[in-house]
């Protein structure tokens, strides 16, 4: 478990499932994911599963929750390259509720001192679709830079709509967006 100023990150839990499943399959929430199909139950229960699976070293998953144990959402690392020392991080709030708090800035803050300065990655990106201007604007805030854009990758809203690949290395980062 690690704690930023406003957030915890602990292990995802099997008993995490009834907290996913109330946003999992909300269009407005999943509307920056990179989901677009209705997820199961039973679906939902295998990705905990696999998540969970120790042997699985490329893939790590962790809750989301405030200081006082609400439950948030999801944040992890995907796609770890170890020789490389890279990783994609995906985040996702579920609870609309707590949107525009600044839990997930927090959260990614604290992800990214996990990855550079406990377990020495070098480079840490992520995807972000065009129309997302709220993470956009915290991803900036936590020292991400635009790297590259994936033009017209998604077709979403009726029409077509860029992926922007953004990323931070670890000298870049800095433990506070204050410090920016």
């Amino acid at each position: 478990m690690f704690e930023g100023k406003k957030v915890r990150i602990r292990a995802l839990e099997k008993t995490d499932i009834d907290e996913i499943m109330r946003w999992v399959n909300d269009p407005e929430v999943i509307d920056n994911l990179l989901m677009r199909y209705p997820v199961s139950r039973y679906q939902e229960e295998k990705w905990i599963e696999r998540t969970l699976d120790e042997s699985n070293i490329r893939h790590k998953a962790f809750a989301l929750e405030t200081k006082e144990g609400v439950y948030l959402g999801g944040i992890g690392l995907h796609a770890i390259n170890w020789e490389n020392r890279n990783a994609e991080v995906g985040i996702v709030i579920g609870k609309k509720e707590h949107w525009n708090k600044g839990y997930g800035t927090d959260a990614m803050m604290t992800m990214l001192n996990f990855a550079f300065n406990r377990i020495n990655l070098h480079r840490v990106y992520l995807r972000v679709y065009d129309f997302n201007l709220r993470g956009i604007k915290s991803y900036e805030r936590c020292g991400f830079k635009k790297e590259g854009v994936l033009r017209e990758d998604l077709y979403a809203h009726g029409k077509y709509h860029d992926t922007i690949i953004m990323g931070i290395l670890k000298n870049e980062f800095k433990k506070s967006p204050n410090d920016q």
